[in-house]
């Protein structure tokens, strides 16, 4: 069964029992007219989907949620939408941690996960599609955050919120998340305020110098962490020195010393 709501600023919410995915379904909608902006939230996802084809594990209890918005933006800096997310779920985090008086300190990683320690807590999906005979582009920005279930059988290190002491539902989440993306989307400005929100990511950040590898497709690249650019790349220095600008890539933390090779 499905439930509807309205904000008082015009957002509207559906919360569904069970989808395949809140971005397919939020896709499906933009493909029958939809323009948004409209929250999903689902309680479970049967078919969850992270980056890269991933599987995104969706058990009950977690925040499965995908924001619908149309927007009259240069094409060229809809990426940025994705970095956007990742600090407004940071800041969303940190709120509602700091009413419990909890610090579980989260952090981003490039372009949008979302780290607690070395673990992922936050996966982010963003898509979008070019609305036929305009220059208007419909985005979905899909994001998942573990809030009482620890998906296991990864790849990689991950944790929830209830680990760290937070408890929250999903419901409540989406209060705290709407209010974050509102103000990113009011400071981002259709891309004009990108430098501001630059500077909100990099606050949010890993250190300069932190130890890196980026799987960017043609082979794994160890390095260290330098910058996010202008336009929202990821900047970094490989292992012979070289400064190199990568705009597609998984990012994980590398354990072992990186340094130049002679």
């Amino acid at each position: 069964m499905a439930e509807f709501y309205e904000s008082a600023d015009g957002a509207r919410t559906v919360v569904l029992d069970e989808v395949d995915s809140t971005n397919s379904e939020a896709m499906r909608r933009v493909q029958a007219g939809e323009r948004g902006p409209l929250w999903i939230l689902a309680h479970r996802q049967l078919a969850g989907r992270g980056r890269s084809g991933r599987i995104w594990d969706s058990e009950p209890g977690n925040f499965y949620a995908s924001f619908l918005v149309t927007l009259s933006c240069p094409p060229g800096v809809v990426h940025q939408l994705s970095l956007l997310a990742g600090v407004a779920v940071v800041d969303a985090i940190r709120a509602i941690a700091r009413e419990q008086g909890k610090t579980p300190g989260p952090r981003l990683k490039w372009p949008n996960d979302v780290l607690i320690g070395e673990a992922k807590c936050v996966g982010i999906l963003p898509e979008s599609v070019t609305r036929p005979g305009t220059r208007e582009m419909s985005v979905v920005l899909g994001i998942g955050i573990n809030l009482t279930h620890t998906p296991s059988a990864l790849d990689r290190a991950a944790t929830c919120l209830a680990d760290h002491g937070v408890t929250v539902t999903p419901e409540s989440m989406l209060a705290e998340l709407m209010e974050s993306i509102d103000d990113g989307l009011a400071i981002w400005d259709n891309g004009a305020g990108f430098p501001a929100v630059r500077a909100q990511w990099l606050g949010r950040a890993g250190p300069v110098g932190e130890r890196i590898t980026v799987n960017a497709g043609e082979g794994p690249i160890e390095g260290t962490f330098l910058d996010i650019d202008a336009q929202g790349a990821l900047v970094m220095r490989d292992l012979t020195g070289r400064q190199r600008r990568v705009t597609y890539g998984d990012v994980t933390l590398a354990r072992a010393p990186a340094g130049p090779r002679g």
